[in-house]
């Protein structure tokens, strides 16, 4: 299957981030000022650190780690689409064809950080530059084209067809071809994030003002959870995911879960905005009052009860608020249902809600609706964001996966599981099962972009998951937190055919200008 480049490619690369940017080397400032040509581009320092910043302007962008990609995580059993809405209710229900426009721009922007990182890689090498300063700006080109292209390979790749690689020697060319076998890409993946690990330095090593940028740590997990993804099509990756786990473990930075023995607390403080940089976020979303992540208030009430401009979208369904553990501390710090006490804008109140769907909204990311607007919130509520960063590697998810891969060896799993479980008021077990370790990562992870939806598709679950309705709860007056309740139905069982949906359709205007494939049965 021959292609030929696609004209956003060949614009991401002769137009790559710094030639209509101004040469700021503060991490959070991407604001375009000025226009730089690349005859007088790629001499300074602050040239490679600027264009080391333009592969995480990304964070900022709604259609990626915004809500975008949580369009997929809401295929998943544990929420349901809080909206009417064709597009994202196409998506959930595996009849989209890749055009809707929650979904059609993420893969063309993930080619973006490539052809960034392809750049950066071409360029730096020859820049007479610092050499520490050089090391750590290719480690972040070589770290974020491995991590573009792990979210590419998860989302659209399989053992048909994997998704076309360009990298910094074939980048001007005009014709590629998918590989045969998403493990191609996956190879590839893991080729980038050890060279980014070799380069990178610890995020202890890092300054306030670079806080975020990628680590060695980052480049570890990312390769724990690429070889995971592998671990479908070869069982012996389930080794190598051990050994990056170990990595993290044993980098010299100290990872840690947040765990004083105080369950109530502790769970629940791993989102809090004094934990931004914590012992256990590995990598995340970085964000602060008017850029960055929109995720919070996306979850949080619509209209946010005319009080802010929350979006209410992705509403938790009954079957994850039962499918927690009698005594799980993090049952609380995930889920809001009706006659819970929160604090809300400085006030305490009780939760009920106008618009959810299930009766219950997520909490995990309420932090920023604690305190008056000003304090953590975008006084412009149209794009709300807040200075809460969203986590996308956590320490507890290098634990979970170590224990996956040592129960999936035969090995016994049990002591990455009993920290999780201690963490959220659990008593240990031993002998830890599949069955256990499920469950732990559907508690842990609910609402994050950790994905169950990815775990039940990669478990081969999903399809017995998605042929049972969600259910929620129909309150009978909805303003009234005390109010009882039925059992609704509020999404209907889906067809799942886990010989198609286990990836998604590549957008059509992409197969279109490419000249590829569209995954089958799409």
């Amino acid at each position: 299957m021959s292609l030929k480049m696609n004209k956003y490619i060949v614009l991401a690369l002769l137009s790559m981030g710094p030639t209509a940017q101004s040469c700021s080397t503060d991490f959070t400032d991407l604001t375009p000022e000025g226009t730089i040509t690349d005859a007088n581009y790629w001499k300074t320092e602050a040239d490679a650190i600027f264009a080391s910043n333009g592969l995480y302007e990304h964070f900022t962008d709604d259609a990626m780690f915004g809500r975008g990609l949580f369009w997929y995580v809401n295929a998943s059993d544990d929420m349901v689409t809080g909206r009417t809405d064709a597009g994202s209710a196409a998506v959930r229900n595996f009849t989209a064809n890749g055009n809707e426009s929650r979904v059609n721009a993420m893969y063309k922007k993930f080619y973006q950080i490539i052809q960034r990182a392809n750049t950066i890689i071409s360029k730096v090498p020859a820049m007479e530059i610092q050499e520490a300063t050089k090391q750590r700006v290719l480690g972040e080109a070589y770290f974020m084209r491995g991590y573009a292209y792990f979210y590419l390979a998860q989302y659209y790749g399989d053992q048909r067809a994997g998704i076309p690689i360009v990298t910094e020697e074939n980048m001007l060319e005009t014709r590629f071809e998918r590989p045969a076998h998403v493990s191609e890409n996956l190879a590839m993946i893991e080729a980038d994030l050890l060279r980014a690990a070799e380069m990178l330095p610890l995020v202890t090593t890092y300054g306030s003002s670079d806080l975020g940028r990628a680590s060695k740590d980052a480049a570890y997990a990312y390769l724990a959870k690429a070889n995971v993804q592998w671990a479908r099509y070869d069982v012996a990756k389930w080794a190598e995911v051990a050994k990056y786990c170990d990595l993290v473990t044993n980098s010299g930075s100290g990872r840690k879960l947040i765990d004083t023995d105080n369950p109530k607390e502790d769970f629940a403080s791993v989102f809090y905005i004094a934990n931004n940089y914590s012992s256990e976020y590995i990598f995340s979303v970085v964000s602060n009052k008017v850029r960055g992540s929109i995720l919070p208030a996306v979850l949080f009430e619509n209209t946010g009860y005319g009080l802010y401009n929350g979006w209410g979208y992705f509403h938790p369904t009954l079957e994850l608020y039962n499918s927690f553990e009698a005594g799980d501390e993090r049952k609380k710090a995930t889920i809001l249902e009706f006659n819970d006490t929160y604090t809300l804008f400085g006030a305490e109140r009780k939760y009920y809600s106008s618009n959810s769907q299930t009766g219950f909204q997520f909490k995990k990311y309420m932090e920023p609706f604690r305190y008056p607007i000003s304090q953590h919130l975008n006084p412009n509520g149209d794009y709300p964001t807040s200075d809460l960063n969203v986590p996308l590697v956590r320490y507890a998810d290098i634990l979970l996966m170590k224990s996956e891969a040592q129960i999936m060896q035969g090995q016994n799993g049990d002591a990455g599981i009993n920290l999780v479980r201690n963490r959220a008021g659990l008593a240990a077990i031993t002998g830890a099962t599949m069955v256990d370790l499920k469950r732990e990562r559907r508690s842990e992870f609910a609402g994050e972009y950790t994905d169950r939806h990815s775990d039940l598709v990669r478990w081969g679950d999903a399809q017995a998951a998605y042929a049972k309705p969600a259910t929620g709860r129909q309150h009978v007056t909805k303003t009234d937190p005390a109010s009882t309740f039925t059992t609704i139905t509020v999404w209907p069982a889906r067809n799942y055919n886990p010989a198609v949906h286990h990836v998604w359709p590549i957008p059509p205007q992409d197969v279109s200008n490419a000249g590829i494939a569209q995954n089958e049965g799409w």
